[in-house]
């Protein structure tokens, strides 16, 4: 990894996500200490306590006092981001989550794709679309897009007992989303999936998810109005 250039804090950062991203450091795991990374590095401890203090605002450790750093739970990630797993959603109301999978796949990047993931045009992605149903009633329509750089065994996934929310929550340390959400009338395609008729109106979340400054997942999220409300904040 080339680190010319960069802020001498992303570097001890990205060093610290690239661990944990790589599967070498787990939730609980501890974190080199100040001293260490001071060390490491050859920088100040302020500078290592930025990086510190910015990874622990974005989730992906914790610092308890008089013991040191560690990784942070998964699931602590997700709930700061309030990024939740439809499956995990569905089930926490009593209800049947089920899936219908409509395309698993490759695509290369046009231009809008590669920009967003800042990837050269034409780069390979991983892309997926698949319905989420509660109690046999269409709630979601999924197109998502997925960085093969940091999640390599997506497509390999079940997707009909894994949702890709929930792989890429696992594998992949989220440390900042952004989304926008806007009320749209579905396409035939997604009208047909969602058993509704084109006019009926639809919201649709479009979010991507971040981890070490590079995108991980560009998803596009549809819901009948009639039957989803969104709530909540995102940070």
């Amino acid at each position: 990894m080339h680190f010319e250039k960069v802020p001498i804090y992303k570097q001890v950062k990205v060093f610290i996500c690239t661990k944990i991203k790589k599967g070498e450091w787990i939730a609980g795991d501890p974190v080199p200490s100040e001293s260490a990374l001071m060390h490491q590095f050859g920088v100040s401890r302020m500078t290592v306590n930025r990086a510190l203090r910015e990874l622990m605002a974005e989730g992906v450790v914790r610092r308890v006092q008089g013991s040191g750093t560690f990784v942070a739970e998964i699931d602590q990630v997700s709930s700061k981001l309030e990024i939740r797993d439809i499956q995990e959603e569905i089930k926490d109301r009593g209800h049947v989550h089920s899936t219908e999978i409509i395309f698993v796949g490759h695509t290369k990047a046009n231009k809008a794709l590669a920009t967003c993931f800042n990837l050269p045009f034409k780069s390979l992605l991983f892309h997926t679309i698949m319905v989420h149903f509660e109690n046999g009633v269409p709630l979601q329509f999924e197109d998502r897009y997925v960085n093969p750089n940091l999640a390599p065994d997506y497509l390999s996934v079940d997707f009909s007992k894994t949702t890709p929310t929930r792989h890429l929550l696992d594998v992949v340390p989220v440390t900042s989303a952004s989304y926008s959400i806007e009320a749209v009338l579905p396409n035939e395609m997604e009208a047909q999936h969602l058993k509704i008729k084109t006019s009926q109106p639809c919201l649709v979340m479009v979010r991507t998810t971040a981890s070490s400054e590079q995108v991980a997942s560009l998803e596009r999220l549809i819901y009948p109005a009639s039957r989803y409300s969104f709530k909540g904040a995102f940070q």
